[in-house]
């Protein structure tokens, strides 16, 4: 991911990601290439990359919310980018291999980034598209919305998204949607776990705002702290699991905002966080 920092300021300048900013503290990023729909381009995955990391350093932001314009949330990997790199010198073999791991990077940089990320989906979001919503904190969508993973359909497994995919929903339900390909409507996905509320079409855009108000409204030491933790301890041995969160939560009871928000519930008032 650092090559893709040494583009910063060129790659700013693009339309592919557009950018709202809220008084308290939420960052929309909006994919808008409808044209490709929102395929995970090297231009996309570039402009997303740019965007969470200066989300990170930027204290202003407190939670990120990630729609998209158009009729597909995500389409995916660029095939179209995909086909014209096939040379007769490895048949593409290297470029697949920069793509995938910068694709995977950007899905780790989500997950690990400090600041809670919501995905917003309209319309479909299949394959490395279904890949980004699952490796999403929280997804909202709208009744309309479908996902699927259809790499068989092309021959093509869908491996990576398979892996954010499986963190998120049963194996059961996940196998079924990387081998048959099938769509999966906004309810399943609500049901397996996918997505964690479905809204009527008109309403997602109000009902994630006010999901992340709520966030944005906590301590965001807590909440980096919090996201952080969950992520690493799910890969533990249940002992070594509350070993480790045992002294997560002693280092957060000595932070400053743990210790004032007891006392504003102790004396019966608002905290007033300082993020530290």
């Amino acid at each position: 991911m650092s090559s893709n920092k040494a583009n910063i300021n060129s790659i700013n300048q693009s339309d592919l990601v557009l950018e709202e900013a809220t008084v308290g503290g939420i960052l929309r990023l909006t994919m808008n290439d409808m044209k490709r729909r929102n395929a995970l381009s090297e231009e996309m995955m570039a402009a997303l990359t740019s965007a969470f990391y200066h989300a990170e350093l930027d204290s202003s932001v407190r939670v990120i919310v990630l729609a998209a314009n158009g009729p597909a949330y995500s389409a995916g990997h660029d095939l179209k980018q995909i086909t014209a790199s096939r040379t007769p010198v490895d048949n593409g073999k290297a470029y697949f291999t920069e793509v995938l791991s910068n694709c995977s990077a950007l899905m780790q940089l989500i997950v690990n980034h400090p600041k809670p990320i919501i995905a917003e989906v309209t319309g479909v979001a299949t394959a490395a598209g279904c890949q980004l919503v699952a490796s999403c904190d929280l997804a909202l969508a709208s009744e309309s919305a479908l996902f699927s993973t259809p790499g068989v359909h092309i021959g093509l497994f869908c491996s990576t998204p398979m892996v954010a995919l499986s963190r998120n929903v049963s194996n059961k339900a996940a196998m079924e949607m990387l081998l048959t390909g099938e769509m999966v409507s906004a309810t399943k996905a609500e049901h397996i776990g996918l997505v964690n509320r479905v809204v009527v079409d008109e309403k997602l855009t109000e009902a994630t705002m006010a999901m992340a108000a709520i966030i944005a409204s906590k301590s965001s030491m807590a909440l980096a702290t919090g996201k952080q933790a969950f992520y690493h301890q799910r890969e533990m041995t249940l002992a070594d699991a509350y070993d480790y969160a045992s002294q997560v939560m002693v280092d957060n009871l000595l932070k400053h905002d743990a210790e004032e928000g007891i006392n504003a519930f102790i004396e019966k008032r608002s905290p007033e966080w300082q993020d530290r």
